[in-house]
């Protein structure tokens, strides 16, 4: 888990940032992440990617990825290359309204369900494909709730998991019940309420762009493999 402060320290510590060959930039700069994206449920089996993001967003949050979701996409597209990463926000019954977080496991269980159900998709359509999720706010706690319900089959293809301001965070002692702890990085901000226990919004709360921009992407890349 990663508590960290904001502002000049923060900006110091942003080292090593991700470097990416000037073909694939120009590559990706006509196929940015927009505030949706469903290329796994649209995808081709055939054409499996290298790797699959599963992202579900915060409360009250538009499209399907939310402010967190598309620079996250958007790296680990530089990455790889936009066609060896399909991106897919978690939408459908996950309405992201802010009432789902008073439900006792942050977020809705049609919602949760969801979550399983993109999960479950992707191992179906792409076994061999690696699989990473990540979740912001209320989407954090859908996320860990999807991946504790899934199979062991399921579970165990995702290789990574990023969650920012994680509305379970102290329920679930900084972890995700069922998923191992090395795969797994939480971004708390220093003064982020939602990190203790409480739904209290602070500015901490608001401010992980980033984290989702850098360091995740990093981690997530760091499972995914070159």
């Amino acid at each position: 888990m990663k508590f960290f402060a904001y502002g000049l320290l923060a900006s110091l510590a942003a080292a090593s940032p991700l470097v990416f060959p000037k073909s694939e930039a120009i590559e990706l700069e006509a196929r940015q992440l927009s505030g949706s994206s469903n290329e796994l449920e649209n995808g081709n089996a055939a054409a499996c990617p290298k790797a699959i993001l599963i992202f579900a967003r915060g409360s009250t949050e538009s499209g399907n990825l939310g402010t967190l979701g598309i620079p996250l996409g958007n790296a680990l597209k530089l990455r790889y290359g936009s066609s060896n990463v399909w991106v897919q926000g978690v939408g459908g019954p996950y309405g992201a309204t802010l009432a789902g977080n008073f439900e006792p496991r942050g977020s809705p269980a049609a919602s949760i369900a969801e979550g399983v159900r993109l999960l479950n998709l992707a191992n179906s359509k792409c076994p061999s494909s690696k699989v990473v999720s990540g979740g912001y706010s209320q989407g954090s706690a859908l996320i860990a709730a999807a991946l504790s319900d899934a199979s062991s089959t399921v579970r165990n293809q995702v290789v990574g998991t990023v969650l920012f301001g994680y509305t379970k965070n102290q329920q679930n002692g900084g972890g995700v019940p069922n998923y191992p702890s090395d795969r797994l990085d939480v971004f708390c901000a220093v003064g982020d309420l939602v990190c203790d226990g409480t739904l209290i919004i602070t500015a901490a709360h608001l401010s992980y762009g980033d984290e989702a921009a850098v360091e995740a992407p990093q981690f997530l890349a760091s499972k995914i493999g070159s």
